[in-house]
């Protein structure tokens, strides 16, 4: 069984900075993509930022520039470095491991129970 579990939230002032990170547990091959999505309340969930198994990335175009996503292939874990950081980026954020080679059903997509970052003075 895989699981994800994310670090990191919590409550900072506008302009500050916040590291998550997500570890992914399990009999664990290969990893596709891992990355991170964000739900306001009564907003839609979307893209923050993903990353590929060879690094390739991708970013969300309210987070381009502020926001760095990395990985650790061997360790199966992504973080997500956010600076400059805005009221409106508060939101629970998701980790999010997509098509996941292990022990269980090939080609899975996983998602962690999320955590929240607010962003006010």
């Amino acid at each position: 069984q895989v699981k994800l579990v994310e670090s990191g939230g919590g409550l900072v002032q506008p302009g500050g900075s916040l590291r998550l990170s997500c570890a992914a547990s399990g009999l664990i091959f290969s990893i596709h993509a891992m990355g991170w999505y964000r739900q306001a309340p009564a907003k839609e969930r979307e893209l923050v930022a993903t990353i590929t198994e060879d690094g390739s990335t991708k970013y969300g175009d309210s987070v381009k520039g502020r926001f760095t996503i990395s990985r650790d292939n061997d360790k199966n874990t992504v973080h997500l470095q956010m600076d400059s950081l805005k009221p409106e980026d508060t939101a629970v954020y998701y980790c999010n491991a997509e098509y996941v080679e292990s022990s269980g059903p090939s080609g899975e997509d996983y998602w962690g129970r999320g955590t929240l970052v607010s962003v006010s003075s």
